[in-house]
């Protein structure tokens, strides 16, 4: 399996010109923030645009106009140059309606220095007459290309500005390349704000490319790379941390609810979760209700424990000590396996890797008709079937596995009510489906099927390893 590299394309401009806007439209996706506020953007984004059966992969920057007297807009400034230096062409976003800016004269001149070709694309041509403003005076003394007119918001002109990429991308002998086929395992790296996701992404992908400072909220928007490791493909996402639960709306500003909502939403298209917690701060009730959520959702989990370094006095059992009070506070996730890191020093980062491909491949474990006969006969012989809420006890007809990633099992009952089977039986049968076979942090789904044909899903659960066939211990 090898990674496909498209040519890279960096959207600059000063704030507030519709770059996140234009990205968005480019890729036909709202992946990336936008508002009114500046700094919205603060992290390189990047997504992937399909042209004309081409692939193009365009960078999101945040402002290069921001006042750098403060960490994260220096760090805003600092991911937008590395952007354009990484790049294959750079996509100069200005605004049409006013003319070019003391901040877009500076920015030309400092590129026309530069060895990358620059496309200039005069964005909010919403109307006519900004239309035609491109082509007024204003633009006569501007030192590159006349703007490309194009609305974001309509859409009109971005498939001129696309053809006009492209050109640029094949004059400099960096041409789109084919679309991929190969589909990456989609990792969402997900914790309260500070707990050090950012920092254990850059240490996971052996770059500084997600903004880590010791202030909540650094990022704001799901951000994700592609990356090759080992011969396996993984799309990592760095989440917004989620500050309070998702129902307190009244809380927080209207910029963090957008992102905790995206947030919420990469929880369910995802295949694997890296829940990080901060070993020196206590189990808070947040941590509960986003373990609540990682385990109804269907995702896979590992629990990431980082920070490790700055435990002073370790012994044998410190680990395990700190293991057992973690699973304590978050019985959700029992069956997720957890990893114990410095993401600052890089201790252990790279056992993640290990631990994805475990839990990515649970998914994909699959019994076979006979096999879930002969546990469930098992099963029976060591707990017979609880009543539930009924006047007889159940017996169950039939025990399949009716999907893989993740697992679903049907459980047919002889009786017309889907909570004729104690809830607690059914638990007991998922516990000893982990017993007997590897499901390490992956969901396992549980339907009641009544008499009647009626089925309920009555809990889930996890596991790992990937085979055709589950593998018994």
């Amino acid at each position: 399996m090898s990674l496909v590299h498209p040519p890279r394309v960096a959207l600059i401009g000063r704030t507030n010109v519709g770059k996140s806007s234009l990205f968005n439209r480019m890729i036909e996706e709202k992946k990336s923030l936008v508002s009114d506020v500046a700094g919205t953007t603060r992290d390189r984004f990047y997504a992937d645009c399909i042209w004309r059966a081409k692939l193009i992969r365009l960078i999101d920057t945040g402002g290069l106009d921001v006042d750098v007297s403060q960490e994260i807009e220096r760090n805003i400034v600092r991911q937008a140059e590395l952007a354009m230096k990484e790049a294959e062409a750079i996509v100069f976003v200005v605004d049409s309606r006013i003319g070019p800016t003391p901040e877009d004269i500076e920015l030309a001149r400092r590129l026309i220095a530069s060895p990358k070709p620059v496309i200039v694309i005069g964005n909010k041509a919403d109307t006519s007459e900004s239309r035609r403003a491109v082509t007024e005076d204003a633009w006569q003394n501007w030192p590159l290309m006349r703007p490309i007119a194009v609305s974001a918001k309509q859409g009109t002109g971005v498939g001129d500005a696309l053809d006009a990429i492209t050109e640029v991308l094949i004059k400099n002998g960096t041409p789109p390349t084919a679309i991929s086929t190969v589909s990456p395992m989609k990792i969402a790296v997900l914790g309260q704000p500070n707990v050090g996701k950012s920092t254990m992404l850059n240490s996971l992908i052996g770059e500084e490319r997600f903004i880590a400072a010791g202030i909540p909220h650094t990022t704001r928007e799901p951000n994700d790379v592609l990356i090759e490791h080992d011969g396996h493909l993984y799309q990592f996402i760095d989440t917004a941390g989620i500050r309070r639960q998702a129902s307190r709306r009244k809380s927080g500003t209207a910029l963090e609810q957008k992102g905790v909502d995206k947030t919420l939403e990469i929880i369910t298209r995802a295949d694997v979760a890296l829940f990080v917690l901060d070993v020196n701060v206590e189990i808070s009730v947040q941590d509960k209700h986003l373990a609540g959520l990682l385990a109804t959702s269907g995702v896979s989990t590992i629990v990431v424990v980082n920070k490790w370094d700055l435990i002073g006095s370790k012994n044998p059992t410190t680990i395990n000590d700190y293991e057992k009070k973690v699973r304590a506070h978050l019985p959700h996730l029992d069956y997720a396996p957890m990893v114990f890191i410095s993401a600052l020093k890089g201790q252990r980062v790279p056992d993640l890797y290990k631990a994805i491909q475990h839990v990515y491949s649970s998914r994909f474990t699959e019994l076979s008709d006979d096999e879930a006969r002969q546990f469930l006969s098992r099963a029976i012989m060591k707990h017979k079937p609880q009543r539930g809420k009924g006047v007889k006890h159940p017996e169950i007809t039939s025990f399949t596995q009716t999907k893989i990633n993740p697992p679903v099992f049907t459980l047919a009952v002889n009786l017309p009510r889907e909570d004729s089977l104690n809830v607690a039986y059914v638990r007991f049968l998922e516990r000893l489906l982990r017993e007997y076979y590897d499901f390490t942090g992956t969901p396992i789904h549980m339907r009641i099927a009544a008499k009647q044909g009626k089925s309920h899903t009555t809990h889930q659960s996890a596991g790992a390893a990937k085979t055709s066939k589950a593998s018994k211990k």
